[in-house]
């Protein structure tokens, strides 16, 4: 059992839980992730690390609330306890110092998995902007907390309530023909808004990495319902990722993946599935 020792609603669907997890603690690093249990009949959901801090012995999650799972951790409270929380799982992100700047791209809830990896890049020295998309005002998420590190922190909102009105690709290629150089992008959001962002980068040569979130069972590469093809060739995103090269992965294909089981599964209420 573990221990939810925080926990805070960043906006009426998503929340922050701070869970005491002494030995996913001690092991993680930026770009991996937990498999979580909410009781012991609970299914399996996979929640990228948001943060940790070793010493209080606590792993960070932020999560949508979109079904019957997420519903029900929604429901504890500081204090109660999961069943289960299951890490440190997949690769590392590959995070090296560099003196040319690295700009992070977030959509919605993919400011929690971004926000460990840029800052683990600034304390290496590398300068590093972001920009972080929602639907509206409420729904971008973790924007002051990047402001600790960041150069530059931009803001696309869909309707204009806060920052640009438009997409987080908007931003982008609005800083690109500015003259900004970076050496490196770093995207995570919705496939559709990785894949518009990989379109932007392209022409620019810009390196761009991702991170994918397919159907996920196991956590350990065994179900293979987390294949996606990477480069022309079959990679399991568990065990293989969940960072790749945006510019080799076939998002045509993930999207239909993703898509498979729509009609047993939530229908996002916060925007998501649009282009990004």
């Amino acid at each position: 059992m573990y221990k939810i020792v925080k926990k805070e609603r960043l906006n009426q669907l998503v929340e922050l839980m701070e869970i005491h997890a002494p030995f996913v603690a001690r092991k993680c690093q930026p770009g991996q992730f937990i498999i979580i249990r909410v009781d012991e009949d609970g299914e399996r959901v996979p929640l990228t690390i948001a943060d940790y801090n070793r010493d209080a012995e606590t792993v960070t999650i932020i999560y949508q609330i979109v079904g019957y799972s997420t519903t029900l951790l929604s429901r504890k409270e500081e204090g109660d306890y999961v069943h289960d929380f299951v890490g440190p799982l997949g690769v590392p992100a590959k995070l090296e110092k560099s003196d040319k700047k690295v700009i992070g791209v977030a959509g919605g809830v993919g400011a929690a998995p971004l926000y460990p990896q840029l800052r683990k890049l600034a304390s290496l020295g590398t300068p590093v902007d972001v920009i972080i998309g929602g639907k509206s005002a409420e729904y971008v998420l973790l924007a002051d907390r990047f402001k600790d590190f960041c150069d530059n922190v931009y803001i696309a909102t869909d309707d204009g309530s806060l920052g640009t009105k438009g997409f987080v690709t908007t931003v982008l290629q609005d800083l690109l023909d500015k003259g900004e150089e970076y050496g490196e992008c770093i995207a995570i959001g919705p496939l559709i808004m990785m894949k518009n962002v990989v379109k932007v980068t392209r022409p620019a040569e810009l390196h761009t990495m991702v991170s994918l979130n397919p159907i996920m069972i196991d956590g350990t590469g065994m179900c293979g319902g987390c294949r996606v093809t990477v480069g022309g060739e079959t990679k399991f995103a568990c065990v293989d990722g969940p960072d790749f090269d945006g510019f080799l992965v076939d998002f045509d294909e993930c999207m239909v993946r993703q898509g498979l089981f729509k009609e047993e599964e939530h229908k996002c209420r916060i925007g998501l599935g649009g282009e990004q």
